[in-house]
């Protein structure tokens, strides 16, 4: 049986490290990020560029689903409301496959600490800080699992994912 993660969580909580983390362990894995169907100059959030990436994003998930190839598909994304892991679960075809949905979280702190870094890096813009802390306390209501990777490694927190 095929498995599919749905990995939610704020801007620089570490989803796409860890994803990155959890596809090496899984043979026959594939991995999409969300933002990878939204990678735009300028971004711009209206209502057709949110329809486009939810087709995109349902399209290869739905690809990568069917294809023997893989046995476990690896998706990531921000996912900070209900509606949109509803709206998302119910386009894609799961009927053969275990679902398994978390949201990455961490303590403010944490994270204010991990997106910091990454401005001083030139990662992430200067306004990343005041964009994601927002969005942390969402998670809660989400009828998901939480994985707080406040105290985890990339690679131990992948190690929590595993089947």
């Amino acid at each position: 049986m095929k498995r599919l993660y749905l990995i939610g969580g704020p801007m620089g909580v570490g989803k796409t490290t860890v994803c990155r983390e959890l596809q090496k362990r899984l043979d026959r894995s594939v991995f999409l990020d969300g933002d990878w169907c939204w990678d735009a100059h300028p971004f711009q959030v209206t209502e057709e560029t949110k329809t486009m990436v939810l087709e995109n994003i349902c399209f290869l998930l739905n690809n990568f689903l069917r294809c023997p190839a893989y046995d476990y598909v690896i998706f990531c994304w921000v996912l900070h409301q209900q509606a949109i892991l509803d709206d998302l679960r119910s386009r894609l075809n799961t009927r053969d496959c275990q679902v398994r949905a978390v949201s990455l979280v961490t303590s403010p702190e944490v994270l204010t600490a991990r997106l910091e870094a990454d401005i001083r890096a030139g990662r992430r813009d200067r306004d990343a800080l005041a964009r994601s802390l927002p969005y942390l306390p969402l998670y809660d209501g989400l009828c998901t699992e939480k994985l707080d990777s406040s105290r985890l490694s990339p690679a131990e927190a992948a190690a929590c994912l595993l089947p």
